[in-house]
């Protein structure tokens, strides 16, 4: 039974952190989003500084704080699934429902949390799927409108210092624009207890980047089940955020379950189908949910890119393997190389590595891939067939304010624009369904492994 919300519990947050990015609400601390204590990271959408915007798995925010209780408040952007936010409190993990907070006919969100709600965060949400599941015939097609939730994360902890990091399980099958944070009143907020890391690894992958279905852990090396598994979805344990945690670094997971390289064909978004083509340069690309946007590369540049792309491009029609010197086949190809090359446009200093994963395949997309790979380095620098992205321009200015002009300079001083194909050592052969958390700590392992191996200096800016 859903509930609906308590309306009056909503206060405005003022927008200029400077004056306020604390204030007051009866018995409430709340925290605005831009608050100089909180440690973001992620592909988000800052048009708004006080209500960002998140898209992309493994988006996440880190802090400190003292209090009994934390909860926060969201407008949940829902397209389909079981969504759920990640929570991790001094250690310890959990995962809280979200509610669409879908307006429909009554104009009032379908589900929510009241402030006080239950504690268990697995339950502390109840949300309303018969509503969610008619949002699109409710709609009419178009973006639908949703309102503010506000979601128990914790509540009757220990009155001491706690330790938070709440982030984004799953992908773009949801944004999740968030609005503030609440805590006990007189509760203090501070930094991470840690210092945020220096390396940086960005991820263009497809659902087993995203860790789609991992948890369903009786199912590992078996078929997914003729069930809804969006909910046992979590891209903490995908092999991309376990990798980069032991590399020590920060991550980017720029991926999308279904995605494919390019549009047209695949899984996301049909019968259409968005491929990389018209996402790798957004920070918002779900057509359910609204208008493409552009993505600042100013604001992030990776040292290490890892493409994980091939695997979904096999549907309808798996020309790959069925005529692998077919005109789809060597176009395929060549739009491989041409995103190879916008990426080493962007960002000139990055080692990229390629590879598909553990999934079941056909080996001709690894071919494929190496074909590619090794068509890149041997002119990585050359122009593209066609513009490779939905905003790219071709005197857009690439990573952290360098022109296409100084491209030349930058590689004379020490570049490592260089691509790897790697495999891996059960690659295409592990499972025919989504990988579990067991698999994506043997794939975390064999890729932490290569790129350590690839020495210290792929680190340096």
């Amino acid at each position: 039974m859903s509930h609906l919300p308590d309306t009056t519990a909503f206060t405005d947050v003022p927008t200029s952190a400077a004056d306020a990015d604390v204030t007051r609400d009866g018995d409430r601390t709340i925290i605005s989003p831009d608050h100089p204590a909180l440690r973001a990271m992620g592909r988000s959408d800052l048009t708004d500084p006080t209500r960002p915007v998140w898209v992309y798995p493994y988006t996440q925010v880190s802090f400190r704080f003292t209090g009994t209780s934390l909860s926060v408040t969201v407008v949940n952007h829902w397209n389909y699934g079981d969504t759920k936010l990640g929570v991790i409190i001094d250690g310890v993990q959990t995962a809280v429902r979200i509610p669409s907070g879908f307006i429909g006919a009554n104009d009032m969100p379908n589900s929510s949390t009241a402030e006080g709600a239950a504690s268990a965060p697995a339950t502390a949400v109840e949300a309303d799927d018969a509503a969610q599941a008619d949002v699109a015939a409710d709609t009419g097609g178009t973006a639908p409108t949703y309102g503010p939730v506000t979601v128990t994360l914790a509540d009757r902890l220990p009155d001491i210092e706690h330790e938070v990091t709440l982030f984004k399980r799953q992908d773009g099958m949801h944004y999740l624009e968030v609005l503030d944070y609440r805590m006990d009143a007189g509760a203090t907020i501070l930094p991470p207890a840690t210092p945020e890391p220096t390396r940086r690894i960005e991820v263009f992958g497809d659902s087993v980047s995203c860790g789609e279905r991992n948890e369903a852990s009786l199912y590992v090396g078996k078929l997914d089940p003729a069930a809804d598994l969006s909910g046992y979805s979590n891209a903490w344990y995908s092999y991309a955020a376990i990798t980069a945690r032991n590399l020590g670094a920060q991550l980017h997971d720029t991926s999308q379950g279904g995605i494919s390289l390019l549009d047209g064909i695949g899984w996301f978004a049909g019968p259409d189908y968005v491929g990389q083509e018209s996402a790798w340069d957004c920070i918002q690309y779900n057509p359910a949910l609204g208008e493409s946007k552009p993505w600042d590369f100013s604001r992030y540049t990776p040292h290490v890119v890892v493409v994980a792309i091939g695997q979904n491009d096999a549907h309808p029609d798996d020309f790959m393997a069925s005529d692998y010197d077919g005109e789809r086949a060597r176009h395929w190809r060549t739009r491989y190389v041409d995103f190879l090359k916008s990426l080493h446009a962007r960002y000139p200093k990055a080692v990229i590595v390629c590879l598909t994963t553990v999934l079941q395949h056909d080996p001709a997309w690894d071919r494929a891939i190496d074909e590619a790979v090794r068509t890149f380095n041997a002119a990585p620098d050359a122009p593209v067939s066609a513009a490779y992205g939905k905003f790219t321009e071709s005197d857009a200015p690439i990573a952290g304010g360098t022109t296409n002009d100084e491209i030349g300079a930058v590689r004379d001083a020490g570049s490592h624009a260089v691509a790897h194909h790697f495999l891996f050592t059960r690659n295409g052969s592990a499972t025919p369904g989504h990988p579990r958390v067991a698999e994506h700590k043997e794939m975390a392992r064999e890729l932490t492994a290569f790129i350590e191996s690839l020495g210290e200096d792929v680190w340096q800016d």
